[in-house]
């Protein structure tokens, strides 16, 4: 999973960067989303393999909370960047004679930056936070990974004041940010229920299923992590585990096979590159 996840977003930003036609702000956003991904997996791509491939199953404290900022961060800008992508979704449908006047490429810029600071603003003060509470000898992880809420379970001294931060943030990035994407599809579905023909009306919605699939398979696994920590009391790991590497691999996993199964400039893209690599070696 780790070598599709990898080698599937390295070609989506790869064929991006070097086919001018898709130098677009739809596909801009791609990238961007592509290039969180890899993040996100590099986050956890030590532990992991620690875990699965060697049974080393320990780590240290300070490397886990480092871990454990990376992947937050990487998941607080990949929501930031659905957001973005669902704006661009509404820009083109709702008015697409100024979709290019709009997205200007400063402004995606922009947006992208804005994306990566708020994700290391919110998630900078979490290992911060757990690293002044007292630890348990003995303590186990429910994860492969060091994740917010696992981590501050096994803590010994009052949490208090890192359950408000932890909903604190959950609001300020995620709940605010599907919030927007709701609102974003509302307004879309409006348009496109403006459209006259049917066609038009298919044509349009069309252009946002790999992106409302890519919300899907993002906010699901995370909401049901979020609740498994904040409600479960199973005495079986296996519902932790599932839901917590569903949330890990589902969304860098997916994402590349689906725009490049769905869209077909991206498909037709790729399938030049890997002629022309094919044409070189002949």
């Amino acid at each position: 999973m780790y070598v599709i996840a990898y080698l599937g977003n390295c070609t989506i930003i790869f064929v991006i960067k070097t086919t001018p036609t898709l130098h677009e702000p739809q596909y801009v956003f791609l990238s961007m989303l592509a290039i969180t991904d890899v993040g996100l997996s590099l986050s956890t791509l030590p532990t992991v393999l620690s875990v699965f491939l060697l049974n080393h199953r320990q780590i240290e404290f300070h490397s886990c909370l480092t871990q454990m900022f990376f992947i937050h961060t990487f998941s607080s800008m990949e929501s930031a960047i659905l957001l973005a992508m669902a704006f661009d979704r509404f820009v083109a449908i709702h008015n697409p004679l100024h979709y290019t006047v709009v997205l200007t490429p400063p402004r995606i810029t922009w947006m992208g930056f804005a994306a990566m600071v708020r994700g290391v603003v919110l998630m900078a003060p979490s290992p911060i936070l757990l690293k002044r509470l007292p630890f348990c000898k003995g303590v186990f992880l429910s994860h492969c990974y060091c994740y917010h809420p696992d981590v501050m379970k096994l803590a010994c001294g009052p949490v208090r004041v890192n359950i408000i931060y932890g909903l604190s943030v959950v609001f300020c990035s995620f709940g605010i940010d599907s919030v927007f994407i709701v609102i974003s599809y509302i307004l879309i579905l409006k348009t496109v229920l403006s459209i006259a023909s049917g066609d038009g009306q298919l044509k349009a919605l069309n252009t946002c299923f790999s992106h409302i699939f890519t919300v899907f398979i993002f906010y699901v696994p995370l909401i049901m992590l979020a609740l498994i920590h904040r409600f479960g009391t199973f005495k079986s790991p296996i519902l932790h585990v599932t839901m917590a590497n569903l949330f890990l691999f589902l969304t860098p996993v997916l994402n590349p096979l689906v725009y490049s199964l769905k869209t077909k400039q991206i498909r037709s893209a790729v399938g030049k590159v890997f002629r022309g690599r094919g044409d070189l070696l002949k």
